[in-house]
């Protein structure tokens, strides 16, 4: 039987005080070259390890929680996500590389002032993407009241965690890498045996981050909420959508009823900038679904220009715009467009 991996979602406090603030310029805005000798003899010989294989350049970034919350943090493992909080907002989005208890470590990084409590669990940091997620949509989306301000540490589990990753578009960089590398059986194989398609449950229900560098993916809010919308009324019609993985990247909605599959991408803007955007990830996407496309759509929050529309049209795509909440219109490009490529989209 596949091993699931369990998720956890970090809620960490970081813009609130002027000493979470301090901490974050000392460690998060800067690397930390922990092989310098300050650092590296407070390291036990496994935290060493550790670090070094996940930051072979020799450089992190670094986070941590104080000793009350070791309990929260007992199982807190590599790839797990942390929401960075402060006003009123999650500011910043990241992945836990190595994590250990080593409070001589932490006062080195974050020397505290009198009074203060020493930190005691650390974590480096994979990657941090900014992020503009307001508290009352990560309220509602774990099912808090409203007003709940997430004054403390939280660890968020099971289908807490997953709805907020889902619900916000937030794939880790180990999960993505993982699903896209495959096993090294299947690296050399071709393109649709090397994808994975997200699992249902995986979908229920953000400047995109796509970097090539196979780390967090933080999907723009503004587009995370049109895919949600879109999700929702794909369900009202009885379509279940799901995303996949593959080594282009993350699909946004892909949809298969009894072998017609359809691959949408979508852009919070429908600017010509975002139209080619969208044509371009389409066109890279394809090749890799699990099964043969048979139609491709980008999708926009209000109806782009008939020349922008054009261009996509003239490479046998759909667009898809939302008219008013909830409804969405198609304008399809040519029947006969459409089949001729085809033959380019699986190539």
């Amino acid at each position: 039987m596949k091993e699931v991996r369990v998720m956890r979602v970090l809620i960490s406090p970081s813009y609130g005080s002027s000493g979470t603030r301090r901490h974050w310029s000392d460690t998060v805005d800067q690397e930390i070259p922990f092989t310098e000798r300050r650092y590296d003899e407070v390291l036990a010989p496994e935290q060493r390890e550790q670090l070094t294989a996940l930051h072979p350049e020799e450089r992190a970034r670094f986070w941590g929680a104080t000793a009350s919350h070791d309990k929260k943090m007992a199982d807190v493992a590599t790839g797990d996500i942390v929401l960075f909080t402060g006003q009123n907002q999650v500011r910043a989005v990241g992945e836990v590389g190595a994590v250990f208890r080593n409070r001589s470590l932490a006062d080195l990084l974050w020397p505290p002032k009198h009074g203060e409590k020493s930190w005691h669990t650390v974590y480096s940091l994979l990657d941090v993407v900014p992020a503009d997620i307001p508290y009352s949509q990560l309220n509602a989306t774990i099912g808090y009241k409203p007003a709940h301000n997430f004054p403390g540490q939280m660890v968020l589990r099971d289908d807490k965690a997953r709805s907020v990753l889902e619900e916000f578009m937030i794939t880790p960089g180990t999960e993505w890498s993982r699903a896209a590398d495959g096993p090294p059986e299947s690296r050399d194989a071709s393109p649709r045996q090397a994808v994975r398609v997200a699992a249902t449950e995986e979908m229920r229900t953000r400047t995109a981050s796509y970097e090539r560098t196979r780390r967090l993916v933080v999907v723009e809010r503004l587009e995370s909420e049109l895919v949600s919308e879109f999700k929702l009324h794909l369900a009202a019609q009885g379509q279940i959508p799901t995303r996949f993985y593959c080594p282009s990247g993350i699909s946004d909605i892909y949809v298969e009823n009894a072998g017609d599959a359809e691959l949408i991408e979508a852009k919070s803007k429908p600017t010509h900038h975002h139209i080619r955007q969208a044509l371009g990830q389409l066109l890279d996407y394809a090749p890799h679904s699990p099964q043969p496309i048979q139609r491709l759509a980008g999708l926009f929050p209000s109806s782009p220009t008939r020349a922008d529309a054009g261009l996509l049209h003239r490479y046998g795509i759909d667009v898809i715009h939302r008219e008013s909440p909830g409804i969405f219109h198609r304008l399809p490009a040519s029947h006969g467009t459409r089949e001729l490529m085809r033959r380019i989209w699986s190539a």
